[in-house]
């Protein structure tokens, strides 16, 4: 019998609606500050060059210019702008602006002006000259040469070891593309110095204190002397998870000493901040004749980019994945990253997820087709249970139900049928597909992952909950206020929960990463809602000298045995008078657990076997969460994750020529699917409380972005009983498959 809870699991609009749709919220792009000049990036034209010369003379003479600023007069310092925390170690070969640029789009310079026109027109004045070097844009043959700069292997059992007699094997390779993460809301950032010396970031981040942090080391100033304030934010999917723009603009805000603006284009966006890593995956399997999986054997190359920033970390996090899906005795994974001099490797959506999966569930469907299997019954056999161990000693599973998810996708997309029954219209094609995936709840025992709560009931009856909260736009705010709203029974009208401010937030050590908002920031709002109450009510209970047990707290409103009552405010307010002391709690909170969180995508496609084109026309997400704390927002993030997902497999690609000049750089060429190519996407949740969430939630953010797309591509192959070799499925590609097979 479920909970009757009367705001968890409910649809609540998003706590700052009405000022977007009415057009009233601000974005960094808006901030105006008095004397506030704007910056532009000079960046590199070539993918690997030198700087032999640079000529600013007739930028500086335009009016309107204040100053240009390169690489001469910045500061040397190496940093990697994947670290977010204080003892945190990892190589450092970026700087702020470079004299040999290693992708096109790096950045050399910049150009203050008084105006934004002014900047852009006066960087195009800027004359370089450049002694051009070869590049390196093939991650196979950087690996060949011996060029990897991050490796490892990891091991259960003895893959190797396994009687090949006495099994059949099977072996694919296919590689995924870096991609644009495409949010709406550009990169920017503003920066102003302050009259004390320090410095002010205004940014749509997603981790503010490793911003505080990574400033702070490249201008050699005390932490505490920079104050980044987390701005409303337009999207970001991992592409704001490393500070890109914030060291660049706090730089010349302290520079120039006046407050600086600095956005990028869309081009600018692609070319010069993250993207997902491309992945060259070889995949090898042996399995019994009736489907169960015995050993496994993944090579991954990880095309880090240009800069190492999280090569090694997007790397591990692709392996223990691997363990947590399917029950293997014996699975080798080995990766090793490398640099190329493309567009830098960064977060995106899934850490990992949809590149691991892609390679490793197309396999999947290739293995039940060579053994004449149904895929689920495939999958089926060899999924993980409720509360397996991982085989690689990671945290445990916990009540998993990816099983659960396969079939009651199976039955509410009637897959049986569907799957047995191709419908050709002409030329045209429809079949299904589909995939698993798996992902985690945030950083337990692997990295830091804690936060601290301020929270305090005042003399009105409202809640202050103060934490180092950043809504993405995905209505972390509102979920907060669902928590504590269901805790304290109070109207989520009356709880206020302001964003990450650094001079005044308490400390949290990840932000927004790893899907640890709702599972564990969550949690931490739930027992500090929970530790508040008790001490309300215990103080209740002596002003009034009344048993705990006879004071019961509903809608804002203290009811003692039964039918005195008042109103949370009035109670406070006694309170105060009576004993002097406040309704408050300073509460911290460590990440306890990490369990597995599973979804299964199945998607029906319509292929054009004249022109290859692919439109996805039926997609079903099952997802395990535990328990929806919002339910509209956890179907907004499926539904938004799908059209991400159908990017990725059909139209998104960074395409990196050989030279190292890049294809796909502007809307014009990058071709991200639109909402007229949208099929309607329907949703089902597995709901069995996880015992350590909030009220029994797990994550959905990045998780319903990751099976997707090799969902897609199974029912592509299977549609046109073909292989392909990478993603995205193009039409180019889908022809010449079909021309291979012929």
């Amino acid at each position: 019998m479920k909970n009757a809870y009367k705001f968890i699991g409910k649809t609540v609009p998003i706590h700052d609606v009405s000022q977007k749709v009415s057009g009233h919220l601000k974005y960094a792009c808006d901030m105006e500050l008095a004397g506030m000049v704007h910056a532009k990036l000079i960046t590199s034209e070539w993918a690997h060059a030198r700087i032999v010369s640079i000529d600013t003379s007739e930028a500086e003479a335009m009016e309107g210019v204040l100053e240009v600023v390169t690489f001469a007069s910045a500061p040397d310092v190496l940093y990697n702008s994947h670290v977010w925390y204080a003892g945190y170690t990892s190589v450092e070969d970026e700087r702020i602006f470079t004299d040999t640029p290693r992708h096109v789009g790096d950045r050399i310079g910049a150009v203050i002006a008084t105006k934004k026109s002014i900047a852009e027109e006066a960087e195009k004045k800027i004359k370089i000259e450049y002694e051009v070097l070869p590049a390196n844009t093939d991650p196979l043959q950087v690996r060949e040469q011996g060029g990897s700069v991050f490796k490892k292997t990891i091991e259960a059992g003895d893959y190797e070891a396994l009687d090949d007699s006495a099994y059949l094997e099977y072996e694919d390779r296919f590689q995924t593309q870096k991609i644009h993460h495409a949010a709406m809301e550009p990169h920017v950032c503003v920066a102003a110095p302050q009259m004390d010396g320090g410095l002010t970031v205004w940014t749509p981040c997603q981790v503010a204190f490793q911003v505080r942090l990574l400033v702070a080391k490249v201008l050699d100033m005390p932490i505490n002397d920079i104050r980044v304030i987390k701005t409303t934010m337009g999207g970001s999917f991992g592409g704001k998870g490393q500070p890109v723009l914030e060291q660049v603009t706090a730089f010349l805000a302290k520079h120039i000493a006046r407050p600086v603006k600095l956005v990028m284009s869309r081009k600018e966006a692609i070319l010069g901040t993250r993207t997902r890593n491309a992945v060259y995956g070889n995949v090898k399997t042996k399995v019994k004749r009736d489907g169960q999986i015995m050993g496994r054997y993944i090579d991954l190359t990880v095309d880090a980019g240009a800069y190492f920033t999280n090569a090694d970390a997007v790397a591990m996090a692709m392996g223990k994945k691997s363990f947590r899906m399917y029950r293997v005795p014996h699975q080798t994974y080995h990766v090793e990253s490398v640099l190329t001099h493309t567009p830098i490797g960064g977060a995106a959506r899934g850490y990992g997820s949809p590149q691991v999966h892609a390679i490793t569930e197309i396999h999947m469907d290739r293995i039940a087709r060579r053994l004449d299997m149904d895929p689920a019954q495939l999958r089926l056999k060899n999924l993980v249970h409720p509360y397996d161990k991982d085989p690689v000693g990671g945290p445990d599973l916990g009540d998993a139900r990816v099983i659960d998810c396969v079939k009651r996708g199976c039955e509410v997309f009637d897959w049986e049928t569907r799957r047995q029954n191709k419908v050709t219209d002409g030329r045209y094609i429809k079949a299904v597909g589909m995939a698993c995936a798996t992902h985690g709840n945030g950083y337990f025992d692997a990295f830091q992952d804690y936060l601290t709560l301020y929270m305090r009931l005042d003399e009105d009856g409202h809640i202050l909950l103060n934490a180092g909260f950043h809504d993405q736009g995905c209505g972390t705010i509102t979920s907060m206020k669902q928590i504590v709203g269901e805790v304290l029974n109070l109207p989520l009208e009356n709880i206020r929960i302001p964003e990450v401010d650094t001079q005044m937030s308490p400390f949290d050590s990840a932000g927004t990463q790893a899907s640890r908002v709702t599972y564990v920031c969550g949690k931490g709002a739930m027992l500090a809602s929970e530790e508040l109450k008790s001490i309300f009510t215990e103080k209740i209970s002596k002003v009034y000298k009344t048993p705990v047990k006879q004071i019961r707290l509903t809608g804002g409103k203290v009811i003692l045995n039964g039918d005195t009552e008042m109103s949370y405010g009035e109670a406070v307010a006694k309170i105060q008078m009576v004993l002097n002391e406040d309704i408050s709690t300073t509460f911290k909170y460590k990440s306890i657990s990490n369990p597995a969180v599973y979804a299964v995508n199945f998607a029906e496609v319509e292929i054009d076997t004249c022109t290859g084109l692919v439109r996805v026309t039926d997609v079903l997400a099952v997802h395990d969460i535990g328990q929806a704390i919002n339910r509209g927002f956890v179907e907004g993030q499926i539904q938004g994750a799908i059209q991400m997902g159908i990017g990725f497999a059909l139209t998104e690609e960074i395409e990196v020529a050989g030279n190292g000049q890049v294809k796909g750089d502007t809307f014009a060429k990058y071709h991200v699917v639109n909402a007229p190519d949208m099929p309607l996407v329907k949703v089902e949740l597995i709901e069995a409380p996880d015992a350590q969430g909030p009220f029994g939630a797990k994550s959905v953010g990045e998780i319903s972005a990751c099976a997707i797309a090799p969902a897609i591509v199974n029912a592509i192959e299977h549609a046109l009983n073909i292989e392909l070799d990478a993603l995205p499925a193009t039409p180019e590609r889908i022809l010449k498959a079909l021309k291979k097979g012929k």
